[in-house]
């Protein structure tokens, strides 16, 4: 599933394309994604100069002269920038075709994704209005996870997933962030330290600040803007690692189902 690094490499990647381009025509190919393209969007759209492009949580937001459209990529989607002539392929959903020439199209093999479109304050929508802090921003830090974490019994890998307490650090950053942090990911949220809280803090902020620049991680599905996979893969720690030798110790990494998804550590290097 794409998650921060990957929709922050989307976002700059599609942003000098679209930027101050006028939507020529928005052709839906396939409607039924996982909640269904309004039959409405394309007539709305058509016309409206795109302003502004911004991420919130795994969000894109694409500002218009007359409100926003929202799109998440879901499990398995992609957004990328072709010339408006290039043949469809299969799973694709839409084209947001610019007058450049040049058209924003996304495909969806699992059809998880959304495509709306927003009048007012995004913020306000019922799928953001709920939304934590960003991970990279000021409000998340040491003080704020300490302060969340004082009455939760449930794992810090779990507490450090869920959109309500801060969002956008997926599976995959949570297991290498607490890796970095030398934090067991099944210990109780309660448990830590303010000093171990600091160190989570700054271990995530690492780890998403390294991906972003690898184009986020590709696992499967992922291509960037640009048609590419992510490469940091390759700078992984423990993630997909079990078996292997630990690269700070030389222990054997572990693997653990956590919360019906894979979890990998060390059980030397963290505790």
């Amino acid at each position: 599933m794409p998650e921060l690094p990957e929709v922050e490499t989307t976002r700059s990647g599609i942003e000098p394309h679209v930027t101050g381009r006028t939507i020529e025509r928005l052709a839906v190919h396939e409607r039924r994604l996982r909640w269904p393209i309004a039959r409405t969007l394309a007539a709305w759209a058509q016309g409206q100069k795109i302003t502004q492009v911004r991420r919130r949580a795994k969000y894109l937001l694409l500002r218009l002269e007359r409100g926003w459209l929202m799109l998440h990529l879901g499990m398995s989607g992609s957004l990328r920038v072709l010339p408006v002539r290039t043949a469809l392929d299969a799973h694709d959903s839409f084209d947001i075709e610019m007058d450049s020439g040049w058209t924003l199209r996304y495909n969806d093999p699992r059809r998880f994704g959304s495509l709306f479109h927003l009048k007012g304050d995004p913020a306000r929508h019922k799928l953001l209005r709920d939304l934590a802090p960003e991970p990279l921003e000021p409000a998340f830090n040491a003080d704020y996870l300490f302060r969340v974490t004082r009455k939760r019994s449930a794992a810090i890998k779990q507490v450090i997933m869920n959109s309500h307490l801060v969002v956008g650090v997926g599976n995959i950053y949570a297991s290498e962030a607490l890796f970095r942090a030398r934090i067991r990911p099944g210990r109780a949220a309660k448990s830590l330290s303010r000093a171990e809280c600091a160190a989570l803090v700054t271990a995530i902020r690492a780890v998403l600040r390294m991906a972003i620049p690898h184009g986020g991680t590709t696992l499967r599905d992922y291509v960037g803007a640009d048609g590419k996979p992510g490469y940091f893969k390759r700078k992984l720690w423990v993630y997909e690692r079990a078996g292997l030798p630990c690269r700070r110790c030389g222990a054997t990494v572990r693997k653990r189902a956590q919360g019906q998804r894979s979890t990998y550590y060390c059980a030397q290097c963290q505790q």
